[in-house]
């Protein structure tokens, strides 16, 4: 088990689990449509993140970036189809993250969050647009900032 994780519950635990999945299907489904690109980079970011990791973030990588893409596709088949109710969800969850970070170190905290924002980035970027300008289109632009999560390094 990951030391920062002693403090939580199960449910704890797997929403920070799954927070990386869900917010790559958030970015990923802002337009309504989920393309193999951004799943495909979804997968490759996880890939990325456990051999790029060198901080705390490495064991938790570790654990995730296992049977990755069936987790993906799992989730993916376990949400709403329409965007809005997605989203909705999606937002929802990620919103309980505020709570788990009361429970771990703020380090860890800060690391996971910014870890969360450059998967949202990278997803945002990973399709679309005209010879590479106007990547990000509007839809997942809402969703980029992750508002619905509080930047622990301000509390």
């Amino acid at each position: 088990m990951i030391p920062e994780f002693k403090k939580l519950t199960v449910e704890e635990i797997e929403l920070m689990h799954k927070a990386p999945i869900l917010v790559c299907i958030l970015i990923a489904g802002a337009d309504d449509k989920i393309d193999r690109s951004e799943i495909r980079r979804a997968i490759e970011l996880t890939s990325e993140k456990l051999r790029t990791t060198k901080s705390k973030l490495t064991l938790f990588y570790d654990e995730v970036a296992e049977d990755f893409e069936d987790k993906l596709k799992i989730v993916i088949q376990e949400l709403p189809r329409r965007e809005k109710d997605r989203a909705k969800l999606i937002i929802g969850q990620l919103t309980r993250l505020n709570e788990v970070f009361k429970n771990s170190s703020k380090e860890f905290n800060i690391l996971f969050y910014n870890s969360l924002k450059e998967i949202a980035s990278e997803i945002a970027t990973s399709s679309g647009g005209m010879l590479g300008m106007n990547k990000v289109d509007e839809m997942e632009a809402k969703y980029l900032s992750l508002e619905m999560i509080k930047d622990p390094s301000i509390s």
